[in-house]
């Protein structure tokens, strides 16, 4: 597998290009140096919906590509995605198609790999990746249970891969800048309390029948090393997310993400305990399993981390539905996708408020795609340069595996808190929770038949 030629090209002569003026102008603006490379680099994407797509049509926006392979278990996904990508390219032919991802990977040379597929599949695809040459830009949670994390760090290190999680916060412009403007001058004071919530009404609350499979999807692919659950309809976007099989709820779908930017902005590491409560309380007539209440505690030395989330009633806050809030001797620092507002307890500092960046003028490409978050746009692309520069560099980007894991890791545990109904303190030395052997064997789930645990590459 050859290595990215990610060389500095010559000034004057990238230059001359508008998008590479644009691209060499954001990336000074944060900080980082611009580095391209001297030959497109060979992409490929494993998981071709949704998420998939939007993360590769971010790259596209940032450096040269050639996408030269997708993979997906849907062939009416796949063949979309096939001709929307050689049309946004404007290439002579579509990207290579692949059913089966270690087919893809065996026969690909690939430089670069991104992963949106369903969370049950991240590790053994991440890994599968990595072993095969590739530097991995991958969706969080990093994996469904605490030991596949642990084998993606282990695997990251063994084969000396770039790893991007994709933890945008920590690349959202107006979030960088409360990290900055906020919290590093001090104007909280000391913290010693932080709430986390999301308030969405995300929870599917379907009851489809049994059905017959589609010619068009192979389920026991796309299930893998999951339980085989009867097939009751096209698993993707919402209808996977609402079970615990494929996933870790609302904690690891969106805890996950301001757990990890509060981690980032108070420079935390594994937190000391995790303790959850919660569980079905008003949506019972769902077929879905994962909870519509849950609380989850994460300690630190003089300083909790409380998340909340709730997929039914009313936010707390309506102005932050879905944040964290930062509480410090001297003011409290709440933080959104959308926003953040300083507010001083004195008067000593003026209450301040920063607004989501767009970027519509400068991408125009992003008011015709298809169900783009287009505020959350200008972030991945950040990330995407960020993870190009590691890659240059060979340095740790800024959601790197090991920060990934922490915070994909820590969520994980609070589902296992909440099943277990007792607080769980893990020992990342060890790999196990402490003083509780009986804890310690859930850190990794029964995969199914026919399918091995990457935990076996840590023993």
């Amino acid at each position: 597998m050859k290595t990215p030629k990610s060389f500095y090209i010559n000034r004057r002569a990238f230059l001359k290009g508008s998008f590479a003026s644009l691209v060499l102008s954001q990336f000074g603006v944060y900080g980082f140096d611009l580095v391209y490379p001297s030959n497109p680099y060979r992409v490929g994407l494993i998981g071709s919906g949704w998420y998939g797509k939007s993360d590769l049509y971010r790259l596209i926006q940032v450096t040269q590509v050639e996408v030269v392979a997708l993979c997906d278990v849907d062939a009416h996904l796949l063949a979309d995605a096939a001709q929307k990508m050689q049309e946004r390219l404007r290439a002579p032919r579509p990207p290579k198609t692949y059913e089966h991802y270690q087919e893809m990977l065996a026969q690909e040379e690939l430089d670069i790999v991104l992963i949106g597929s369903p969370d049950h599949w991240h590790a053994l695809q991440g890994i599968a990746a990595m072993k095969a040459g590739a530097h991995l830009y991958l969706q969080k949670p990093i994996s469904v249970d605490v030991l596949e994390g642990e084998a993606l760090v282990a695997a990251a290190q063994k084969y000396n891969r770039v790893v991007q999680v994709g933890l945008q916060r920590r690349s959202t412009p107006h979030l960088m800048d409360a990290k900055t403007k906020i919290v590093e001058a001090g104007l909280l004071g000391k913290i010693s309390h932080v709430e986390m919530c999301c308030y969405y009404h995300m929870r599917a609350k379907k009851n489809p029948p049994i059905q017959e499979v589609p010619s068009y999807l192979n389920y026991d692919l796309w299930t893998g090393p999951a339980p085989l659950r009867p097939y009751d309809g096209l698993p993707h976007r919402g209808w996977w997310r609402a079970f615990m099989e494929y996933g870790n709820g609302i904690v690891g779908d969106m805890c996950v993400h301001m757990f990890d930017t509060v981690r980032w902005m108070l420079d935390l590491g594994w937190p000391q305990k995790v303790s959850s409560t919660g569980g079905i309380y008003v949506q019972k007539e769902s077929k879905a399993n994962i909870t519509d209440t849950q609380s989850v505690l994460f300690e630190y030395p003089e300083l909790n981390c409380v998340w909340q989330h709730r997929s039914w009633g009313n936010p707390t806050d309506p102005e932050y539905p879905w944040a964290f809030k930062i509480f410090g001797e001297k003011g409290m620092l709440a933080g959104s996708v959308m926003q953040f507002d300083f507010i001083p307890y004195r008067d000593s500092h003026k209450a301040i408020h920063q607004d989501v960046i767009y970027e519509r003028e400068k991408f125009p490409e992003d008011l015709t795609e298809k169900d783009i978050e287009i505020h959350v746009a200008p972030a991945t692309r950040l990330h995407m340069l960020d993870f190009l520069a590691a890659i240059s560099k060979s340095t740790l980007p800024k959601a790197n595996i090991v920060q990934g894991h922490i915070s994909s890791a820590s969520c994980i545990l609070g589902n296992m808190a909440l099943d277990l109904g007792r607080p769980l303190s893990y020992d990342p030395v060890s790999r196990s929770i402490k003083g509780d052997q009986e804890a310690s064997q859930h850190l990794a789930r029964n995969y199914r038949a026919g399918w091995t645990h990457p935990k076996k590459v840590l023993f």
